[in-house]
């Protein structure tokens, strides 16, 4: 058929070895990973429409600095020949994997972590090449329900603190969304699994590398329904698991296969092909029996349009950076005659409080003396289908609000692409105050110019869903 939505799906190990740097805790005592416990993967999925094309890459990963997520970029643009504007980069969020970000704290094997990340952009950008490579016609469903694996990690304390635990009381976001691309012989291709849940469930007390609950997650879909899966991290800056800050491997293993098995059922009588009933005779028999033929009518091939843009987030004041450097290199210190004389509670208190004085130094480094940072914002219709993307990580309420704001039928909105760490909390957290408030760089504003421009760019591409965008 003229004008076919085409597709085309790939996948790169990306695996750590033995020995890399762990790094997704500041109560962490240890540094070397001791083995994978699931491979790691960079998954790609390739779509095309006439003249618009588009490419998701989805790693096994806590996320990347500007740097290295411009390096990674970079490399695919370069083996693709896409341009940056029509590539989506993200990551699954897992604090479990090697440290990719925290390259400062890394007190051993510092050349193993730098010998992961050298190698990490060619392997990625191979997804994605693999991808292109392999591109078909497709027809696309989308589906949503629930999985009640999440819940509101923002929790106060007796003493008055707000703190990162779990409150089962609390209302949270728990849709699950799937979205499943066929091949016109009706094999599936790839598997969409939109999900919002921090990947926190093994945590310092582990030295294994895991993918977390999204790894697991992902292989249940593939088994159970054949192709490729993407794990497509929601908003999740507020939200973690119910079960979660532990180092029993099996725990995270059980969350997935909850999380995959949820979505199964939801993808797998997805009908891309949808098949229409016409009443032929009845069949006598010990009842009356109504016989039908069935005929499928080929659907119209889903529209497909990008948009990306910067959006510009209000910043917060920061304290002077000198202030801010000169107390980091004392904790530092301290961080590290702690280790040196072996009293491991003394160590990790030291190491959180030089964690904390790390990113409170790195705002201030980047974006001291500014109003305002410009903040990568990407949409992409396919058909009913919007797909909306941003960097850092926005609270639960600023995605559930882009959504209900959606012309779409079926939006699914993520945080942790194409780079740039920075927690994006909705206004009324402000007030609250917690660890993500104080991390983040942005003023209580930023929430409602997100949602602003989120939903200005994606009425714009349902209304003109075939017109091609400069970037």
């Amino acid at each position: 058929m003229k004008h076919q939505l085409l597709a085309g799906a790939g996948r790169s190990d990306i695996t750590p070895a033995p020995g890399t740097p762990q790094g997704g805790w500041g109560a962490q005592t240890h540094t070397r990973g001791i083995a994978a416990d699931m491979p790691f993967y960079a998954t790609a999925l390739a779509l095309a429409r006439e003249s618009e094309q588009f490419l998701i890459i989805e790693a096994d990963a806590i996320g990347f600095d500007q740097e290295w997520t411009g390096r990674i970029i970079d490399e695919i643009v370069r083996l693709t020949g896409l341009p940056a504007a029509r590539i989506r980069f993200s990551c699954s969020h897992t604090h479990s994997g090697p440290n990719t970000f925290r390259l400062a704290n890394i007190a051993e094997g510092f050349d193993m972590a730098m010998a992961y990340l050298e190698g990490l952009p060619r392997r990625i950008a191979g997804a994605g090449w693999q991808a292109l490579q392999s591109m078909q016609p497709v027809r696309v469903a989308a589906a949503e329900g629930s999985c009640r694996i999440n819940g509101k990690r923002r929790v106060r304390v007796p003493d008055g603190r707000m703190v990162v635990g779990f409150d089962a009381d609390a209302p949270a976001d728990s849709t699950l969304r799937v979205v499943r691309l066929d091949t016109l012989d009706q094999r599936p291709l790839a598997t969409l699994l939109h999900y919002a849940c921090h990947p926190t469930t093994i945590a310092w007390q582990s030295r294994h590398f895991t993918p977390d609950y999204p790894g697991m997650a992902r292989q249940v879909v593939e088994r159970e329904i054949g192709g490729f899966c993407l794990f497509l991290q929601g908003a999740a800056a507020d939200l973690g698991p119910r079960h979660g800050f532990t180092g029993d491997l099996a725990v995270y293993r059980t969350l997935g296969r909850q999380l995959g098995l949820a979505a199964s059922a939801l993808a797998l009588p997805l009908e891309t092909l949808p098949k229409r009933s016409r009443f032929t005779r009845v069949l006598p028999s010990g009842a009356n029996i109504a016989l039908y033929d069935y005929d499928s009518p080929e659907p119209e091939p889903p529209a497909l349009s990008v948009s990306a843009s910067m959006v510009n987030l209000p910043l917060k004041q920061f304290p002077p950076v000198e202030q801010l450097e000169a107390e980091l290199e004392a904790l530092r210190g301290a961080a590290a005659r702690a280790r040196e004389s072996g009293d491991e509670e003394t160590f990790r208190l030291a190491s959180a409080q030089a964690t904390q004085a790390g990113w409170r130094a790195g705002n201030a480094r980047q974006y001291s003396g500014r109003t305002s940072a410009g903040w990568p914002l990407q949409a992409v219709r396919i058909g009913p289908i919007a797909l909306v993307s941003v960097a850092g990580e926005p609270f639960s309420s600023i995605g559930r609000r882009i959504v209900e704001a959606s012309p779409f039928a079926h939006t699914l909105f993520s945080g942790y692409s194409n780079g740039g760490f920075g927690y994006i909390p909705d206004h009324e957290a402000y007030q609250e105050g917690g660890y993500e408030i104080e991390a983040t760089p942005f003023a209580p504003d930023a929430a409602g110019v997100l949602v602003a421009e989120a939903g200005r760019i994606l009425a714009q591409l349902h209304a003109e869903p075939r017109t091609d965008r400069a970037i």
